[in-house]
């Protein structure tokens, strides 16, 4: 019985970890198909690693088959899907050709794509030290499947537009720096994670599904790239909104206790010896 108990509790779950394997999979190919120069396959690929990491976790909490191991693979195959599979797309695409212009602007271009997976990297220990005490609403810092689908599908939209990488170089280079930097910022995105709080929605979320599933299959590359940018905006607006909403309330506590300090005495022992007199 003892013995029985022991294999089970060594085992892992199978279910989330074999999503997280596809997840993982899909970023190996994006590489691989990368550098083969199928840059939209690859971009594809990242997608799909994305739809794929958001389902594991989910059926690993509807399942209740959480483990430490799983959390542990789960960011490791992260960082290779959302962190070094997209750097080198934007590397292969478009961040190479600035070798054209010189060899210090050549190395910017990997150096570009070299901290964006630096940051994903720190993003996902930051996030694995402090998982347990974060707000569940809420990440701190932009979530590295975000951060690789915004850049991704950018490149995706670009390929299909038939645009060339060394056209919009300087684009990818910012874009690929900032989505990095924001990764470990103290900018706070709202976690879908904990969406839905219940099981019912309002029905004009049917209505937005439908239109969402009619967008994507007229343009899917331009949809996802306008999400993405438009969830990137909403943190930053979200966060520099807050800390002025905080510093207004701080002003206005400051404000009312100003006056209660003013009508004091500047010495209440005068005060009370000038009563007594």
């Amino acid at each position: 019985m003892g013995p029985a108990k022991k294999i089970r509790q060594s085992g892992v779950y199978l279910l989330p970890n074999a999503l997280t394997t596809g997840a993982l999979f899909a970023g190996f190919y994006s590489i691989i198909a990368g550098i083969n120069g199928s840059f939209a396959a690859a971009a594809i690929a990242v997608v799909v690693a994305g739809l794929l990491d958001g389902l594991d976790g989910r059926v690993a909490r509807l399942t209740n088959t959480q483990s430490d191991f799983g959390v542990q693979y789960d960011s490791l195959c992260d960082l290779i899907s959302f962190g070094l599979a997209p750097a080198l797309l934007a590397f292969n695409w478009s961040l190479r050709s600035l070798a054209d212009y010189g060899a210090m602007a050549g190395k910017l271009g990997w150096l570009a794509a070299f901290v964006y997976v630096a940051y994903a990297a720190l993003r996902l220990a930051r996030f694995n030290t402090q998982a347990e005490h974060d707000d569940k609403s809420y990440f701190q810092g932009l979530a590295s499947p975000a951060a690789a689908g915004t850049l991704v599908t950018t490149i995706w939209f670009f390929v299909d537009q038939g645009v060339q990488g060394a056209t919009v170089q300087w684009l990818i280079f910012f874009e690929t720096i900032l989505l990095g930097v924001l990764m470990f910022s103290q900018i706070r995105y709202f976690s879908f994670k904990a969406w839905p709080r219940s099981e019912r929605v309002p029905s004009a979320w049917i209505f937005v599904l439908v239109l969402l599933f009619v967008l994507l299959a007229i343009d899917p590359a331009a949809v996802l790239m306008t999400l993405g940018i438009g969830y990137v905006v909403t943190g930053i607006v979200i966060t520099f909104a807050g800390r002025r909403n905080w510093k207004s309330r701080h002003a206005r506590r400051l404000a009312r206790r100003l006056p209660q300090h003013r009508d004091q005495p500047a010495d209440p022992d005068a005060d009370e010896t000038d009563k007594a007199a």
